[in-house]
């Protein structure tokens, strides 16, 4: 029983601070975790060690466990693997996608391309994102990616794509600007052209579109990167 609550906690907390609920640097505690959940702290323990695990958090001595902050570098080194195994996977993926498989693709495409466009017009609007929908747009975006990984049928190479891709926490909330919105246009057209080159059976235009499409992510979450490091984040009114 607690082995099952460890996994529903981590998966939880995991959620949380790849969409950004739960901020880079933030200090998780058990004591105030356990109250969260309504458990003891064994559990919690369990679900913080997988975390660990998958390197989102560390333990810090006398502090607590810290959700991990990334630097630049492994950023980088984090999208060129999965760059790779991204291209891998949708290439597996192809030949066994069916009438289904693409219709599913394509409501997961659409929901992303309708989130893209609510994130862009609450920046344009506000002058910054919220976490809400910036939660909602990574969790499209992951239920695209996840379609193929399922017709994929490869367990290890989509388990090591996950992990690279918990690389990118949510910091487009602090984010704004007319680069910026060209860019999240440019991502969600990317979907298209993976679900184009899956829906016409071509492996190799299919794998090269995953490739770059990870690789213009990076690109994206170095100029948000960019834009938060510059910018002194607003305060509540």
């Amino acid at each position: 029983m607690e082995s099952t609550k460890a996994d529903e906690i981590a998966y939880a907390l995991e959620e949380a601070i790849v969409s950004g609920e739960i901020e880079p640097g933030s200090i998780l505690r058990q004591e105030s975790l356990s109250e969260r959940y309504d458990v003891s702290r064994t559990p919690i323990r369990e679900a913080l060690r997988r975390l660990a695990a998958l390197g989102l958090v560390q333990f810090v001595p006398n502090r607590g466990v810290r959700v991990r902050t990334l630097s630049r570098a492994e950023l980088r080194e984090a999208f060129l693997v999965r760059a790779e195994l991204e291209s891998l996977a949708t290439a597996l993926a192809v030949p066994r996608f069916d009438a289904e498989g693409l219709a599913e693709l394509e409501a997961a495409e659409q929901r992303f391309a309708e989130l893209t466009a609510e994130l862009r017009r609450i920046a344009r609007e506000r002058g910054r994102t919220q976490t809400g929908i910036v939660g909602d747009w990574v969790h499209a975006n992951h239920a695209f990616h996840d379609v193929i990984y399922a017709r994929a049928n490869a367990p290890y190479v989509v388990r090591l794509a996950k992990s690279a891709r918990r690389t990118f926490f949510g910091q487009t909330m602090w984010a704004v600007g007319e680069e910026l919105d060209e860019l999240y246009v440019k991502n969600q057209r990317e979907h298209t052209a993976i679900r184009a080159a899956i829906a016409a059976g071509s492996v190799d235009g299919a794998r090269a579109a995953a490739r770059d499409h990870v690789l213009h992510s990076g690109q994206l979450l170095e100029v948000i990167l960019d834009q938060v490091e510059r910018a002194p984040r607003p305060t509540a009114a």
